[in-house]
């Protein structure tokens, strides 16, 4: 039991003209922090634990931020006395402060239930490799009509359940087989050079009509390797001389005459990609004989660094490889949105010259997918 001396030696070291206020024993804190004092004290402290319970503060509830500040009392009698002065906050970090029941119980909380957005969905079709009047192990003509139509007929319950406000007819090029693809072996198609070109031209009719009953059109066409004007494995001209453009435009002439809402775009005559703008995200379309196997990422960031056509886009859709794949390509600085690189399936009748040599094959698929408000709707992509 301390000594009525020491009693009255600690309560005058606690008077005003002894301790300054800020060293003054106390604290004062919100939700946060705040900062405290231990008042003076026979020794130096420096546990940060022992300092806050002088200051009347629980050690396990609040930890000491930043610097400690020491006034020290000199007493010509006896031994010096100490006082600190510290800011503090409340521990919240680590895993001694997570309450995971509490944390289960949250996430079980009810969540409320957001009806779906109308009026802010486009939808993206892509028309990919019909490589109309080519045969194989698929069949020819007669079963590349069919194949396409069962598409259309999966599609159209599609479009009456999503309601959309815009749709984009994304054509990846190749729309028919040609003579001149370089191809082995060659000329082994079932139409002649006019009659794919007349097919191609009534199956791109076809998708618009469609497409058109259930929103306003807009249609994007790239060149590609199997309709090129060309002489062999040569290109003949400009891109935009590509014969699967040449049907475009004249499909273009079709529904222009009807009045129909549609709107076709295509690359800069030198210029082989094309980017739309579908409710604030960019789509970017090549036809991909431009890249490599598995080089579509590599070859859109050095079109991004060159400032090129598709730099800007959010997600970019290629074809020419006959099969689905998707990737993550870095993030749009401009939108901020992650990119996404699309590769199509196809709709032709399979590669049989592909699948000797490399022993794989693809199902023929029709790629559709949502953008929304907010962009890329990785949700709704489906192959039909």
């Amino acid at each position: 039991m301390a000594s009525m001396a020491d009693r009255i030696d600690a309560a005058r070291l606690d008077q005003p003209d002894v301790v300054p206020a800020k060293f003054r024993k106390g604290a004062e804190w919100d939700d946060e922090g705040g900062q405290g004092a231990t008042g003076p004290v026979r020794e130096i402290v420096s546990d940060h634990g022992q300092l806050l319970r002088l200051a009347g503060l629980d050690p396990d509830a609040w930890r000491i931020i930043g610097r400690v500040s020491q006034w020290t009392k000199t007493h010509h009698d006896k031994a010096d006395t100490y006082s600190f002065f510290f800011q503090f906050e409340r521990i919240t970090a680590g895993a001694d402060a997570i309450d995971l029941p509490a944390l289960y119980a949250t996430a079980r909380r009810p969540r409320k239930h957001l009806p779906r957005a109308t009026g802010d969905r486009a939808t993206v079709v892509v028309f990919a490799d019909p490589q109309i009047g080519k045969t194989g192990r698929r069949g020819g003509t007669p079963e590349l009509i069919d194949r396409i139509a069962e598409k259309r007929a999966l599609l159209e319950p599609l479009l009456k359940l999503r309601k959309p406000s815009q749709i984009l007819l994304a054509d990846a090029g190749d729309g028919f087989e040609g003579f001149e693809s370089g191809g082995n072996p060659m000329f082994t198609n079932d139409l002649s050079l006019a009659q794919q070109m007349d097919a191609y031209g009534t199956e791109l009719w076809l998708f618009i009509e469609q497409c058109h009953r259930h929103a306003p059109v807009t249609v994007a066409g790239v060149p590609s390797n199997h309709t090129a004007w060309r002489n062999g494995r040569q290109n003949l001209g400009k891109p935009s001389d590509d014969l699967g453009l040449f049907v475009h435009r004249q499909v273009e002439k079709i529904t222009t005459a009807a009045r129909m809402n549609v709107t076709f775009t295509a690359p800069n005559p030198y210029d082989e990609s094309v980017a739309v703008n579908l409710l604030g995200t960019s789509i970017g379309l090549v036809h991909g004989n431009q890249f490599g196997p598995g080089q579509s990422v590599s070859w859109w960031e050095k079109q991004t660094f060159g400032a090129q056509a598709i730099a800007g886009a959010d997600v970019l859709i290629a074809g020419h490889y006959h099969s689905f794949s998707a990737n993550v390509a870095g993030r749009n600085p401009v939108s901020e949105r992650q990119r996404w690189s699309i590769g199509a399936p196809t709709l032709d009748n399979g590669s049989d010259y592909y699948r000797q040599t490399a022993g794989r094959d693809s199902d023929p698929g029709l790629l559709v997918f949502d953008v929304t408000s907010n962009g890329f709707d990785l949700s709704s992509l489906t192959i039909l």
